[in-house]
């Protein structure tokens, strides 16, 4: 995993490197999704392998950082053989975050290249960087009554050395609950100045729409697991994983949201996919409170633990 975070510009960069063999899937439940080369994570592509994951922000623009990913694997000799050159395999999606920072200064190939140079083997920290640098939570009344959103991870042990970790870029539409006690975390604020959250779904309920497309929103995760599967199976665990976003976004998969979870499968042992889906639902939810409750307002929004008095 590695980062580029531009703090001056309030965007950043998020990759994960694939060890060899790595096979890989996606599902996408968000209507607003902006994504870049997923063809091989689907169907009957004749690539079987995925090299990289990248998640930026910048929207749109944001997918040019795929490029130097791409640019730091070839130069590593990795990627599908071509005969000529190896073509790295790169699916990347990106959050809208263009209304917090410089709209004008997006991740790039440069942005994309810097992260996979600063790539570790261990986890870098949770909160306001890489491509959940300018991340933000609960905006159906608008950014400005919005709460600092971040970037989470977290790691889980199963049976028989089974291995489970997440990584997730929580920039929702909706509000961020405790699964357990549906406590509001983070979301839409009664005020700009206020540290009262407004509860979405309730304002919802009442009739109280955005009725233009606004500020886009999405919530990206990437699952990674040493388990041996298909392509099938990997996309099966993806659609399962959706469910920690169900349990902690509220509303969540709008027509606003870009929602996507990635599966990454390194195949080392044989384990059971209903196991391997309860792992990968309880890592995806740990990530996302992770990425709540270490973000940094970073002076433009309050944070979970600015409103917490932390």
């Amino acid at each position: 995993m590695g980062h580029a975070t531009d703090y001056k510009n309030l965007t950043g960069c998020t990759v994960v490197l694939c060890p060899p063999a790595t096979v890989g899937s996606v599902d996408i439940r968000g209507s607003a999704a902006g994504t870049r080369q997923l063809d091989a994570l689907l169907g009957y592509h004749i690539v079987n392998e995925v090299h990289a994951v990248c998640f930026a922000g910048g929207s749109a623009f944001g997918l040019d950082a795929a490029g130097g990913v791409m640019e730091y694997l070839e130069e590593q000799g990795r990627g599908f053989d071509v005969t000529i050159t190896r073509v790295p395999i790169v699916p990347t999606a990106v959050i809208y975050d263009l209304s917090v920072g410089n709209c004008r200064v997006r991740p790039d190939k440069a942005m994309g290249y810097a992260a996979c140079q600063a790539a570790k083997p261990e986890a870098l920290g949770d909160g306001s960087l890489g491509a959940g640098t300018g991340a933000t939570i609960g905006k159906l009344l608008g950014v400005r009554q919005a709460t600092k959103g971040g970037l989470g991870t977290s790691f889980i042990k199963g049976p028989h050395g089974l291995k489970v970790g997440a990584l997730v870029v929580v920039n929702a539409f909706g509000d961020v609950v405790d699964p357990h006690t549906g406590e509001i975390l983070a979301g839409a604020r009664t005020a700009p100045d206020s540290r009262e959250f407004a509860n979405s779904v309730h304002l919802l309920r009442q009739g109280i729409v955005r009725r233009r497309f606004g500020e886009p929103n999405t919530t990206l995760g990437v699952v990674a697991t040493n388990a041996r599967l298909t392509r099938e199976e990997a996309q099966k665990i993806a659609q399962m994983g959706h469910n920690a976003l169900a349990r902690c976004i509220r509303p969540v998969h709008t027509l606003f949201d870009g929602d996507a979870i990635f599966v990454l499968a390194q195949p080392q042992i044989t384990a059971d996919l209903h196991i391997l889906g309860l792992l990968a639902e309880t890592a995806l939810e740990q990530a996302i409170l992770n990425a709540v409750k270490s973000a940094h307002g970073l002076g433009v929004l309050p944070s979970y633990q600015e409103l917490r008095g932390g």
